[in-house]
């Protein structure tokens, strides 16, 4: 018998290549077959293998109101298997066929992971029953027996694997190890534990780790600088089978099982498959406003319905921009038990060369010459933070770690960013892995404006040494209001920190590209500013350019106004709007207005209703050009929800969305989501037109599971009108 079973094996044994003895074990899904007798040699006619101690069944304590659950924070997880976090004991329940004697009987519990299980690469753990459990290390101990029954106490290693185990438990005897058969309601997840000192992302703070780990909501910061909006996002890191699709990410990026207990490499491969480029990644990037075959960005309430279409699919789901990219990789971190959050940088730049400058090179007029400019600003970009300490870094830099999904550079060949060190960003320490000189310029680069001449000489108009990076936010703990973290990313602009941060990023390397040797003579006498009158979308606006003249002289100038519809990226789409005007300013404060009429813009509107505004002036008598720029974002109307009647869980309650149509024309072809982690899943509705000023009331039915304070998101969609949102926060009562 046992000579027939090892051809079939051998048959079933991929090819070796001569580098390795085993193959790559880098899914978690794969399984290998454990023998339920390990013959130790011939096995005597007498045997029966009853007569020995044998395991009649195993109880895991798995549901959510059990110990396990409860202790390790995972009761949330809708999921029926036992999940528990690494480094902390939990609790199992063996019933033998008659008492266990410890003098006579010998058993040990396996956990095993992949298809290739290896005890020195801890894809195969062993555990003897000992009598007293050492932290943060394997062990297991009997806490309680009882008829044939005895509890354990089991411990796992602060620095495992993290992900699916299968469990054996075996039993010696004289002439051979016998085992219990495959079980797959007895597989155990394991997670990374925050709660665990030993773990490396152990976070020592409570209310932090609540909202870090455990929250499944969170606010995404949009707009930009002058006009900061929110929206609520749906993480759903608890949701059935997102734990499955999340550690499915970590197959697709073929990362050893082995290297799977360490956040820094988990983190760095999980940047790269959030994305599709390069390796056909969670999702497809889509920044040119068509969204043809695909979810517009801007429709996506949450990341359940990107990761469980991406689970089933194995194809990257279209379409994303860097809030959807940031939202699915804090779910995946989340989930997986890494302390996460969603992090907003406004005036973000994207500097095409790393020379920590963006170059705007003007024309003759002063207008900006766009093919020559290839550097963007984007009014802002989200990226995420994830806490761990780096043993790979001197002492100092662990903490928050920036990781970035959205594919905008190659780093080691693929589209990924991180983990940088966000105290390495602070201080210039840019030398240290992974991409911090590409965050450092994303916050810290200058704007430089400059001109060429007729002769073909460059000349600086402007140096902005303080529009990018101004304001760094994320959501504050425990509530939905902004945190502002730009100090832990940037000095005090002007400060003498901030100047030696960037002698060291300098003498790291990053390339800065001095000023001095080119000719530069701003005009420091007059100066010019000017502000974008706030405006609901379809509305008229103004914009006041104000000139101050602090010299005596009187100037004439020739003034420049391009109004430009732009991406978020701060790519410009097209100009609707410009007009050259000479005009005269007398020694002290002068302004005028430009009106914007809405009939201009509507038709070429973009997603995110973003303008972008250049004013540029040339002074007649000095030739010295003045040059500013602004974004800004129309006010777009919002979703209203309510819900009727009582709302306890496990009962039917009806929720309605309402909308009014703002705009001079009648919406066609409308999508309206809606979701809500424990109340709803993603439900969708077409309505085929909204006549203008008309109101669309849709009302939804749903059973909320959870009881608590849940936060209901809808999302309006359609060519005309993007990013449309509404949300409403719901006490759910217990039944």
């Amino acid at each position: 018998m046992s000579e027939t079973t090892n051809t079939n094996e051998e048959k079933k044994k991929p090819p070796l290549n001569g580098r390795r003895a085993l193959p790559p074990n880098n899914s978690n899904d794969e399984e290998n077959e454990v023998p339920e007798m390990e013959a130790f040699g011939l096995i005597p006619r007498g045997f029966n293998p009853k007569d020995y101690l044998r395991v009649v069944d195993i109880h895991m304590f798995k549901e959510p109101h059990e110990i396990n659950k409860q202790q390790h924070h995972t009761d949330k997880y809708y999921s029926p298997k036992l999940i528990v976090r690494r480094g902390q004991p939990f609790q199992i329940q063996i019933d033998f066929n008659r008492p266990y004697k410890p003098e006579t009987d010998q058993f040990w519990l396996e956990y095993l992971i992949g298809r290739y299980p290896q005890q020195n690469k801890g894809t195969y753990i062993p555990i003897l029953v000992t009598d007293v459990l050492q932290p943060g290390k394997w062990g297991a101990k009997i806490t309680h027996k009882e008829n044939n029954s005895i509890r354990l106490s089991i411990m796992s290693s602060a620095t495992c694997i993290v992900g699916k185990f299968r469990l054996y438990v075996a039993v010696w005897t004289p002439f051979g190890i016998l085992r219990t058969h495959r079980n797959s309601t007895t597989d155990t997840y394991i997670l990374f534990n925050p709660w665990c000192q030993q773990d490396a992302v152990y976070l020592d703070d409570e209310k932090e780790r609540e909202e870090y780990v455990l929250n499944d909501v969170g606010i995404v910061f949009h707009g930009n600088i002058n006009e900061i909006k929110l929206r609520s996002w749906s993480y759903g890191q608890f949701e059935e089978n997102i734990l499955d699709a999340c550690l499915f990410l970590m197959d697709k990026a073929e990362l050893e099982l082995s290297g799977r207990g360490n956040p820094i490499k988990i983190c760095r491969v999980a940047s790269a498959v959030i994305n599709s480029r390069d390796d056909n990644g969670v999702i497809a990037g889509s920044w040119d406003n068509t969204y043809t075959y695909g979810v517009a960005p801007s429709a996506w309430t949450g990341s359940v319905d990107i990761l469980l279409e991406y689970y089933s699919s194995k194809q990257p789901v279209r379409y994303g921009q860097c809030w959807v990219f940031a939202g699915v990789f804090n779910t995946f971190l989340r989930c997986l038990g890494i302390p996460a959050r969603l992090v907003t940088n406004y005036s973000s730049a994207h500097d095409n060369n790393g020379n920590l400058r963006l170059d705007f090179f003007l024309d003759d007029e002063g207008k900006v010459d766009t093919k020559l400019t290839k550097d963007s600003v984007w009014n802002y970009h989200c990226w995420n933070e994830a806490w761990m300490t780096r043993p790979d870094l001197p002492v100092g830099f662990g903490g928050w770690q920036v990781v970035d999904g959205t594919p905008q550079e190659t780093s080691d060949g693929m589209y990924r960013c991180g983990p940088a060190s966000v105290q390495a960003i602070k201080h210039g320490h840019v030398c240290f892995q992974f991409d911090a000189p590409f965050v450092y310029a994303e916050v810290n680069s200058d704007i430089v404006y400059s001109r060429r001449e007729k002769n073909g000489t460059q000349v600086i108009e402007k140096i902005d040494t303080t529009h990018i990076g101004q304001l760094i936010v994320t959501k504050e703990v425990g509530g939905d209001g902004m945190m502002e973290i730009t100090e832990e990313y940037k000095f005090q602009e002007g400060s003498q920190e901030e100047r030696l941060a960037l002698e060291t990023a300098v003498m790291y390397g990053v390339e800065k590209q001095t000023t001095q040797n080119i000719a530069y003579q701003p005009q420091t006498d007059v100066d010019m500013d000017f502000q974008v009158q706030k405006a609901v979308l379809g509305s008229d606006f103004k914009v006041t350019i104000t000139f101050r003249n602090k010299s005596r002289n009187y100037y004439t100038a020739t003034t420049y106004l391009s109004g430009n519809i732009v991406f978020y990226t701060g790519v410009t789409k097209n100009e609707f709007k410009k007009c050259l005007f000479p005009f005269l300013f007398l020694p002290s404060a002068t302004s005028f207005d430009v009106v914007i009429k809405s009939s201009e813009y509507l038709s070429d509107l973009l997603d995110q209703a973003s303008f972008h505004f250049f004013v540029t002036a040339r002074i007649n008598e000095t030739g010295k050009i003045l040059a500013t720029q602004k974004a800004t974002v129309l006010e777009i109307p919002t979703l209203r929800i309510k819900t009727q009647g009582e709302t306890v869980a496990g009962k039917e309650m009806s929720v309605t969305v309402e909308f009014t149509n703002p705009l001079k024309q009648t919406l066609e072809n409308v999508t309206l989501r809606l979701e809500g982690p424990g109340v709803l899943r993603t439900m969708k509705k077409e309505f085929r037109q909204i006549p203008t000023n008309s109101t669309l009331i849709w009302e939804v039915k749903c059973i909320p599971k959870r009881p608590g304070l849940r936060k209901l998101i809808a999302s309006l969609n359609c060519d005309a009108l993007r990013h449309v949102y509404g949300e409403l926060n719901v006490q759910i009562q217990k039944p």
